[in-house]
């Protein structure tokens, strides 16, 4: 692929990005978890997370092993930590879920495998045909600095906040409880704030536009569920904490 064609499908693929945000926003499509109330084909909740990621997980390493022009120490370390959050996402994230009964619709794990495909599309092919300028001092740049920082700080509040969420109830218990601890005291949704902040963070390290559009896409589709999740909760539980925001501490 030439580059001038890479970039140009990035670009439409951001402006993708930008459209899906705005119809989640405003038509809130009940598709997913407790928004959904439709009868649709479904899978297993813990077997469709795997699913659906693990494609990330399998490609992405090979764009490190036959792509060479760019391919150094920095850009490793770049795929790596992208490999690192998938190793998480499909071994154990889904077995840790107390969802016995819980299905996810198949459309969904459809859905999100194609997402997975393109992304690590973009992200990988970059980094192994296109990357210029990631020398070791990279590695001490005030981009990968504060980029690691925050994909550090997001990935550490993703997973504190999922924890939380998986030891609400039993596996045996069924329904929804209010969450608390961690910076649910602050917001409905900190396992989305978390990723959120985690790809910025990547975005940033990378100071890459396939790194950008991935942060955008993350924000495209979760801070729409975000405020969904909120309103949801403000309306199920007449006892839900008045001061909790959607997404953002204080803001949102």
């Amino acid at each position: 692929m030439s580059i001038e064609l890479y970039f140009d499908s990035l670009l439409a693929w951001i402006a993708l990005a930008l459209i899906t945000f705005l119809v989640l926003f405003f038509f809130k499509p009940s598709t997913y978890g407790r928004h959904t109330n439709l009868k649709r084909l479904s899978i297993s909740n813990k077997w469709g997370w795997f699913i659906m990621e693990l494609p990330t997980f399998l490609i992405a390493p090979i764009f490190l092993m036959f792509s060479g022009k760019s391919v150094n120490l920095v850009t490793i370390c770049f795929i790596s930590l992208y490999i690192i959050h998938y190793i998480n996402r499909v071994f154990v994230y889904p077995f840790r879920l107390n969802t016995k009964e819980k299905k996810i619709p198949l459309l969904i794990v459809i859905s999100a495998i194609f997402f997975n495909l393109v992304n690590v599309f973009f992200i990988g092919y970059y980094f192994g045909n296109f990357a210029t300028g990631y020398d070791l001092n990279w590695l001490c740049s005030p981009q990968f600095i504060s980029g690691f920082s925050l994909f550090l700080a997001g990935a550490y509040i993703n997973n504190q906040s999922d924890s939380i969420l998986i030891n609400l109830r039993k596996e045996s218990e069924s329904g929804y409880k209010i969450p608390h601890g961690g910076l649910f005291k602050y917001i409905s949704c900190p396992n989305h704030f978390g990723e959120i902040v985690e790809w910025i963070g990547f975005a940033i390290l990378t100071w890459s536009l396939p790194g950008l559009a991935f942060a955008l896409w993350t924000i495209a589709n979760l801070l729409p569920r975000a405020i969904s999740h909120h309103i949801w909760y403000k309306k199920e539980f007449k006892d839900y904490p008045v001061s909790r925001k959607a997404i953002i501490p204080f803001l949102i």
